[in-house]
């Protein structure tokens, strides 16, 4: 009747609360990536449905929650693309949202090292600010290396994809490394705040909780090495 008929459910989906439509990956064929193809739904379909939002570590200002179908009906020309395409439409988004979480990576490690920064020169500890310790000079002196080296990655990849280079192995590197640096540089800055980085009233601590979800989302850490030793190796 023009319509398909969609069953099941997708968990953790980011401003899923509050979505008008989503752009969903469903399975119209056989087993494999070819059975599958994209739907745009909107939350006003029957049989659609969302949970309250999740509680989560971080990221509070945005909601996750889970949607359910229950032989939701989806109009055909709601599908995206071509049927059993919708396989490589995820693959290409996945590059686009690979690069925005290295720029969110960056920039996290970015606020991190300024309130670093700010903090220890205020700080007074025996008589004089903590930046004038060496212990804490070159904990920011390694931050601050770390984070230009990985803002200077995530820009020369950003460069080759706008060129149409195919940057695969290298986004998945720069990935992996923007969110290592943040994960070592959020966690300094809250070691040089010493009680008061675990304190709500200090940035840092928030920056070292909303970090935490940046080596998971787009493809954990794990999945990118697999796709970077793939692509070393030919395979």
């Amino acid at each position: 009747d023009g319509h398909y008929i969609v069953n099941g459910s997708k968990t953790d989906i980011t401003s899923g609360c509050r979505a008008n439509q989503l752009t969903t990956a469903v399975r119209t064929g056989g087993e494999g990536h070819r059975g599958l193809s994209l739907l745009i739904i909107e939350s006003s379909s029957s049989g659609y449905s969302v949970s309250s939002p999740l509680k989560k570590m971080g990221w509070w200002a945005s909601d996750t929650g889970q949607i359910f179908f229950d032989d939701c009906k989806v109009p055909v020309d709601n599908l995206l693309g071509e049927e059993g395409k919708g396989f490589y439409g995820i693959m290409q988004n996945f590059q686009n949202e690979r690069l925005q979480l290295c720029v969110i990576a960056n920039m996290t490690a970015h606020l991190a090292l300024e309130e670093s920064l700010k903090y220890a020169r205020e700080r007074q500890a025996f008589g004089r600010p903590i930046a004038g310790f060496q212990a804490i000079r070159h904990k920011l002196a390694d931050m601050a290396t770390l984070v230009e080296a990985s803002r200077e990655f995530t820009y020369r990849v950003a460069a080759k994809i706008n060129a149409g280079i195919n940057q695969v192995k290298e986004i998945s590197m720069a990935k992996n490394f923007a969110c290592m640096v943040s994960d070592k540089v959020t966690y300094d800055a809250v070691q040089i705040h010493g009680g008061a980085g675990y304190m709500r009233e200090y940035l840092v601590e928030r920056l070292y909780r909303d970090n935490r979800i940046l080596s998971i989302g787009g493809g954990t850490q794990e999945i990118m090495k697999e796709i970077i030793a793939k692509k070393l190796i030919g395979q």
